[in-house]
């Protein structure tokens, strides 16, 4: 009875509702890590996903196993390391958090991640080009361009189908914001732009009608800790870990108000790290900005809209590490 009513609720909350009825056939690449685990559990949960197939280098079976259980109608099936293309075969959204968990920063890490990334996308351009790609895996930044250059040497590149999953930090800022003023994280949605690590990410607070009184080191500090929020997490855990369970909800959230834009909704607009012109003739061709969501993915992405001189100065902090993250995902396949 709970697994149902838990469903249920989740299934008609505002973070993962349900719209028309098209059902999408998913594959998580990389199901059987901290993120992995959690998030092909809550996919289960959501009323888009008609087929869900999990894949990892190890454990991905026995995940698949234990989820399939849960009294929804998705199927679920698992596969072995040696067994991607099957993974990948009829899928229509692909989420990647593979890769080595974050211990102090997103660059310890980037050989090893960047490598999977390159690998993963070789095998999605090849067996499901038309499938709409969305990267957990860090760092976000350098890992969008590397999969979308994969992509267009693959001949297959259309960036409207590859997104950087930066709703973590929606998440964050939201719920920051309402622990200050004393309000509900429904009523405190806040827009965060720019990139998905450290000084890239820029919440935009002065959009956010709740963020009024919220000024001075209030309100620098609640800046630093959306950008720094993952650090928290990493000291918390003494290294051991990182942000797996909040990073799962947010993967989630996203691929929901995926599935509902891929089914026609109308209105489907979220922040999302992706191919951009807002900055393009700057050299920052990837940038996360509230993006429109249809049937062929980012269908629209929405301008900036007014800043503060505070966030004007955030902004440009942010282009400058962007550039060089950009170019560090290229340098890596030349």
């Amino acid at each position: 009875m709970f697994a149902r009513s838990a469903a249920h609720k989740l299934a008609s909350a505002r973070q993962f509702s349900s719209s028309a009825a098209r059902h999408t056939n998913v594959t998580v690449l990389g199901a059987g890590g901290g993120i992995g685990q959690p998030l092909s559990l809550l996919l289960k949960l959501d009323p888009h996903v008609k087929k869900l197939n999990l894949y990892d280098i190890r454990g991905a079976p026995g995940v698949a196993a234990d989820v399939s259980h849960i009294d929804t109608a998705s199927e679920v099936k698992g596969f072995e390391a040696d067994k991607l293309e099957d993974a990948l075969d009829g899928a229509e959204v692909i989420v990647v958090p593979a890769g080595v968990p974050r211990k102090m920063t997103r660059d310890d890490l980037f050989s090893t991640n960047a490598s999977v990334v390159r690998d993963l996308a070789t095998a999605a351009a090849r067996v499901a080009p038309k499938a709409h790609l969305c990267i957990i895996t860090n760092p976000v930044n350098s890992m969008v361009p590397i999969a979308s250059r994969v992509y267009e040497k693959a001949g297959v590149y259309d960036p409207k189908r590859i997104f950087g999953v930066s709703m973590l930090d929606v998440v964050r800022a939201s719920r920051f914001l309402a622990a200050i003023v004393g309000a509900d994280p429904v009523n405190t949605p806040v827009t965060v732009v720019g990139g998905h690590s450290g000084e890239t990410i820029v919440p935009l607070f002065s959009q956010t009608p709740a963020s009024k009184g919220v000024t001075g080191e209030v309100y620098k500090k609640l800046v630093h800790r959306v950008q720094f929020g993952g650090d928290e997490v990493v000291q918390a855990k003494a290294g051991a870990g990182s942000a797996t369970l909040s990073m799962a909800y947010a993967g989630a959230r996203f691929a929901n108000a995926l599935f509902r834009g891929i089914a026609g909704e109308k209105g489907v607009i979220v922040p999302s790290y992706v191919r951009s012109p807002l900055f393009e003739k700057e050299g920052i061709e990837f940038f996360a900005s509230r993006i429109e969501l249809g049937p062929n993915g980012a269908e629209k992405i929405h301008p900036l809209g007014q800043l503060t001189a505070e966030e004007e100065e955030y902004l440009k902090a942010c282009k400058d590490g962007l550039k060089k993250n950009i170019q560090k995902g290229f340098a890596f396949l030349e």
